[in-house]
């Protein structure tokens, strides 16, 4: 498992990620809440990573990014909206965690045939292997 500054690392980047449209509405919070709760982070210190910068660390292996990317998207769409800003920024995180272009492409188109446009993890996985391969 990653390192707890590592943990604060995929919060702030999700957090900058749920402020892309200059506001953090209700269902985001929750969900970054719950993302902290589940990495170990107290609330008092996931409440100040909206106020402060970290470090920012990439995962180091494959999964861990895969894992981050999937976070991400269900962020993305766990409001009931989706705005090409976002759409954009999570195409640029994804690529600069260095997966496979073609890969975050398909799940970006993918997930509009999932309800809610929650692309299930399995089907995640198999994308990112048939890209790997």
């Amino acid at each position: 498992m990653s390192s707890y500054k590592e943990k604060l690392s995929i919060l702030s980047e999700m957090i900058a990620f749920a402020k892309i449209d200059k506001t953090v509405k209700e269902p985001e919070y929750s969900f970054l809440l719950s993302i902290a709760t589940q990495l170990g982070v107290d609330r008092e210190t996931f409440d100040s990573l909206f106020e402060k910068n970290t470090e920012h660390i990439i995962p180091k292996s494959q999964a861990e990014r895969i894992l981050q990317f999937h976070r991400l998207v269900l962020l993305m769409n766990v409001d009931d909206e989706q705005h090409e800003v976002e759409v954009g920024r999570l195409h640029n995180i994804g690529l600069g965690m260095g997966l496979p272009p073609s890969a975050i492409e398909q799940v970006l188109s993918i997930m509009h045939q999932y309800p809610n446009k929650i692309v299930p993890p399995n089907v995640l996985i198999d994308i990112f292997k048939a890209h790997y391969n």
